[in-house]
């Protein structure tokens, strides 16, 4: 048996992870894989570390820089989770499993648009980003 470091086994689920989506874009979407994929995560240690930097310049995947401290710029924060929090609001859960069910519903039951939306907002507010010089848009 191999014993990763915490790091080294953080950065092998990144690399996990991005497999899966990979396999993910392949089924849903195989041209775009072709054309190039643009992806934006943040800075944090599993992504910067040296085994996800090398898996993602082995399938030529850009990043797109994230400016630290920009919960702005991240589309889960302002696009996936306030929708997701009035949605949960005020459910009570038995256990784990029922609010795992809950949440794969409700990802289940929202139309495209709704994504697409968030991805096309992401570009408006780069946008201010790059006009307010790295400062959050929503200051």
């Amino acid at each position: 048996m191999i014993k990763l470091s915490g790091l080294k086994l953080k950065s092998q689920r990144a690399c996990d992870t991005l497999d899966r989506l990979k396999e993910a874009i392949r089924r849903k979407r195989p041209g775009l894989l072709r054309r190039g994929v643009v992806l934006q995560h943040d800075n944090a240690t599993p992504h910067s570390a040296n085994l996800t930097q090398q898996w993602l310049q082995r399938y030529g995947w850009e990043i797109l820089p994230h400016p630290a401290q920009s919960p702005d710029l991240a589309p889960s924060d302002f696009h996936l989770f306030g929708p997701l929090k009035r949605h949960l609001g005020g459910m009570a859960f038995e256990t784990e499993d029922d609010l795992i069910s809950e949440l794969r519903n409700w990802f289940d039951n929202l139309d495209v648009d709704f994504f697409r939306v968030g991805i096309n907002s992401l570009l408006s507010r780069w946008q201010k980003c790059i006009d307010l010089h790295g400062d959050n848009v929503e200051k």
